[in-house]
């Protein structure tokens, strides 16, 4: 399996509930900024995809609190697609302090809508493949 694409992030203060804690949609604005950067990273221009007609959408999402975070702390995110035949895929991203933590885990489900039919497209790896300068960033070999 290839390495996670990895994104640190600051903890802020604003990201906090009243009990000090970081709150659950924090934790899906951080994975939605993972996601994101492993996309631009692999080269990947969200323009051409809108271009094209494509669209990636989240179609489920779970989060696993493990441990508690609060402010001030500094986590990686680290990114992982799971491809798998048919329309939807699956990313795995770890919530991990620099003391290797794991904090919490988002799992989405995910796919590639057509944006004219609106319809997931079969095989979105394919799709993915196509518009990334350096797809094994993304899992694709």
């Amino acid at each position: 399996m290839p390495e996670p694409f990895r994104v640190t992030i600051d903890i802020r203060t604003d990201d906090l509930d009243i009990n000090g804690h970081v709150r659950g949609p924090a934790y899906l604005a951080y994975a939605d900024h993972a996601r994101w950067e492993s996309v631009w990273a692999a080269g990947v221009d969200p323009l051409a995809l809108k271009a094209a007609n494509l669209g990636p959408v989240n179609l489920e999402t779970t989060i696993r609190f493990r441990r508690e975070l609060r402010a001030r702390a500094r986590i990686d995110v680290l990114t992982r697609f799971v491809w798998e035949p048919g329309k939807i895929s699956l990313v795995v991203q770890e919530f991990v302090t620099p003391d290797g933590t794991v904090v919490a885990e988002v799992e989405s489900l995910s796919g590639l809508l057509d944006l004219e039919h609106r319809r997931l497209v079969p095989d979105p790896a394919l799709h993915w493949r196509k518009y990334a300068a350096r797809p094994e960033i993304l899992g694709l070999t």
